[in-house]
């Protein structure tokens, strides 16, 4: 389900009050790091999302946030990476969850989506919907179940493999 999130919400400035005080250290991906976040994104999630890194990170400024604690990548997120105007992909390591620094990834990017532009975001095919809802008040799309990622292509495994 896509989800469309208002960037002139008053919403947002609670989800800013929410994050102040996460202790993790929020900012845009600079290009050199590119590979450590391909490498960490791969390791976490997948190898769809790295692909998405790439497109993010091929803007200018980057569409790719990253957060990290005491110099070490624990979390990233991405916009303007499948198409533009959307929100993700974004993840936090499992050890990092629950600590505030997901909202705060969020939150940022809608902030540089909103800087450049933007006022609405669209979270494609939202994985947790209630987390968007209430972190900023997202809506569900109506759709007939089709989205931009309707028809992707997938990796299938070779007669005999076992993975």
């Amino acid at each position: 389900m896509d989800l469309l999130v208002n960037l002139y919400s008053r919403k947002l400035a609670d989800l800013a009050r929410r994050t102040e005080n996460v202790e993790a250290t929020i900012r845009v991906a600079l290009p050199p790091e590119q590979h450590i976040i391909k490498d960490w994104v791969r390791t976490h999630f997948s190898e769809y999302w790295v692909s998405e890194v790439s497109a993010a990170m091929a803007h200018q400024p980057p569409g790719c946030l990253i957060a990290t604690v005491d110099g070490q990548l624990v979390g990233f997120a991405c916009y303007d990476a499948t198409a533009r105007g959307f929100f993700g992909p974004t993840g936090v390591s499992e050890d990092q969850r629950g600590k505030g620094i997901g909202l705060a990834l969020f939150h940022q990017a809608l902030m540089a989506m909103k800087a450049q532009g933007y006022a609405y975001a669209i979270v494609g095919s939202a994985g947790p919907v209630d987390f968007y809802v209430n972190a900023a008040g997202a809506l569900p799309i109506p759709s007939d179940q089709e989205d931009i990622y309707q028809g992707l292509l997938r990796i299938t495994p070779k007669a005999g493999d076992q993975s």
